[in-house]
Formats: structure tokens, C-alpha cells, sequence
């Protein structure tokens, strides 16, 4: 699957997508394309890449917590408009 890293702006080939969809693996193994020649792989961090049209990865391929306040929010009972903090006994 291509991708495009933020800071260069240079193609990325990354052929595990279970990794890149894998919130607890921070990086990912890629090759960028450039040249005639296949590049040498390297290791990504997650959060460097993006989609071809621009748009981040979903928060939920890089953060294992992405869902620790809706979480903590059911379970104590508070409201969405309520602070983040647990508010229980």
C-alpha cells in the first residue's frame, strides 16, 4: 500500500498493512520509491505518514488509548461535556 511521509513529501511502500493497523506497533517496516531501483527497507514511524491525498492515518492505527475516554465516560457515568477526569468514588 503506498503512503506519503509528512516531512519529505516522498512515496512509501508498506507492504504490512496487519502491522500498520496494529495500534500497539508504533512503527512500520516501508521502502520508499524513488530511482529505478528497489530501495532498501527502513523503518516509519506511524504518525509520519499519511494517505496520498494528505489525510493522517486514523488515530486508531498509532494510539492503543484512542478510546480511553469514551471508555471511562461510559463507565463513570458522566456526560460528554464532562472533564476528562474520573469523577467516581
Amino acid at each position: 500500500m503506498l503512503f506519503r511521509e509528512t516531512e519529505s513529501k516522498h512515496l512509501v511502500e508498506v507492504p504490512d498493512i496487519v502491522t500498520l493497523a496494529n495500534p500497539y506497533e508504533l512503527t512500520v517496516m516501508g521502502r520508499y520509491l524513488w530511482g529505478e531501483e528497489v530501495q532498501d527497507p527502513e523503518v516509519f514511524d506511524k504518525t509520519q505518514l499519511s494517505f496520498l491525498s494528505g489525510e493522517p492515518l486514523p488515530r486508531c492505527w498509532h494510539d492503543s488509548r484512542y478510546r480511553d475516554r469514551e471508555v471511562r465516560r461510559v463507565k463513570c457515568g458522566t456526560r460528554i461535556n464532562d472533564s476528562d477526569y474520573y469523577q467516581g468514588a
